[in-house]
């Protein structure tokens, strides 16, 4: 006869063993190596979407040693992931992607909604629009991003370009800690925020504490930097805004939106020379949600992008420029080594209309 399965003559199950992940340490003790500490100073400055006892909970539930993230895990926006460069890519938003977010929301340091879409379409903006996607605003590796892109990279030079140019810049904190980033950056570029990070989710970025290797654009020591974040946020414990700074989880990329050819017909005759007279906020992001009207927009599309895989990993300074099409590399970096492999190396994938304003130039000197 078939062996029977009646439970009174099975053994009792035994009690599942412990995970043989260290449950004690944070998330970041293994990513960020002998700089933890620094980094989990910074970080307790930030805001964290998971309480306490549900992180344990997703470390036990953990099906193997991969990573997978566990699907009781109470974060819906991006999967973390706690262990070396997360598995992304660098495909461009589709189409469909950008139809769908064109009217999610973000907020400049006001409170005023404005519709993603005004931030690289519409009347009074730039034909071509990078958008920067950083981390929390305490986040002293991308602090130090925009202080050397800004020492390199100035709008009156992206105004300049055959086809007028302009930066934005997005975080995912709380909006009224923009003026705090905007000084300790010194960037000259709007500055919006996306606390709910639905658009670092469906533009394909995802969560990291992983460091990665040291970039060019890191100028200052991660102890300082990270010292320099603590400060800011005790500096924001009188207005509630210490732990408002964002998922420190969170990392973001870098998107270029342009027209769809060199010769699309403009929204307004002359709008590009009107351009250069305007505020550097208006340039790089239009009307609030109330006063979208597009009338007669050309379309655009994103036509080059990189996506962060660890916390330090934006694109070098000199491939910005490259893909902009701006003349020179930026300011170089101490570090030889360093500065050379960013010279060298490409992040981001795509082709923008950089060559052919290049031709355009060329044309005009000729």
């Amino acid at each position: 006869m078939a062996a029977s399965s009646d439970p009174a003559t099975e053994p009792a199950k035994s009690e599942p063993e412990p995970s043989t992940t260290p449950s004690a340490a944070p998330p970041d003790v293994g990513t960020v190596a002998p700089q933890a500490s620094a980094v989990r100073a910074s970080a307790a400055m930030t805001t964290t979407t998971s309480t306490p006892a549900k992180d344990e909970k997703t470390q036990a539930e953990e099906p193997d040693a991969a990573g997978q993230a566990s699907s009781a895990h109470d974060d819906e926006v991006n999967p973390p992931d706690f262990h070396g460069e997360v598995l992304t890519n660098d495909e461009l938003p589709s189409v469909e992607t950008l139809r769908r977010i064109k009217d999610y929301v973000v907020l400049d340091k006001h409170g005023k909604t404005h519709t993603f879409k005004s931030l690289y379409s519409g009347r009074n903006v730039a034909r071509r629009v990078l958008i920067i996607f950083v981390r929390h605003f305490y986040c002293g590796n991308c602090q130090e991003y925009l202080r050397t892109l800004s020492a390199s990279i100035s709008p009156e030079a992206l105004l300049a370009l055959p086809i007028s140019t302009f930066i934005a810049v997005v975080g995912c904190g709380d909006p009224a800690l923009i003026d705090m980033y905007a000084a300790a950056t010194g960037c000259p570029f709007p500055v919006y925020a996306d606390p709910t990070r639905r658009l670092y989710s469906e533009l394909g970025m995802v969560k990291s504490l992983a460091l990665g290797s040291r970039p060019a654009y890191m100028r200052k020591s991660l102890l300082k930097s990270s010292l320099e974040s603590v400060v800011q946020g005790l500096k924001q414990l009188g207005s509630g805004l210490a732990t408002k700074g964002g998922d420190q989880r969170q990392i973001g990329g870098e998107f270029l939106f342009e027209p769809l050819s060199v010769l699309t017909p403009e929204p307004r005759e002359g709008t590009d020379r009107q351009l250069g007279s305007m505020s550097s906020e208006a340039v790089g992001g239009g009307a609030g949600v109330d006063g979208d009207e597009e009338r007669e927009v050309e379309e655009k599309r994103v036509t080059w992008c990189h996506r962060m895989r660890t916390t330090r990993d934006h694109a070098e300074i000199p491939e910005l420029m490259e893909v902009l099409g701006l003349d020179g590399q930026g300011q170089p970096a101490k570090d030889k080594k360093r500065w050379s492999k960013a010279l060298e190396t490409r992040k981001g994938t795509g082709l923008s209309l950089a060559r052919e304003m290049g031709q355009m130039k060329a044309d005009a000197g000729a």
